[in-house]
């Protein structure tokens, strides 16, 4: 379904302390391109979406 919402738990928040909490679940961004360099699109703590390592989180469904 396309237009279902994705969301994924961050593990890590090396390097972005203010804009990541650690157990937090945020929403995902699709962006196909990025997935391509093993990157995530999320609306983090600014509210804005930006990209991060996929290592920084695990999907949920």
């Amino acid at each position: 379904m396309l237009n279902e919402k994705r969301f994924a738990i961050c593990l890590c928040n090396d390097g972005y302390p203010a804009s990541l909490e650690v157990r937090k679940v945020y929403q995902i961004v699709p962006d196909m391109e990025s997935a391509k360099h093993h990157q995530v699109r999320v609306i983090d703590e600014s509210g804005e979406d930006y990209l991060y390592s996929e290592e920084y989180f695990a999907q949920v469904n």
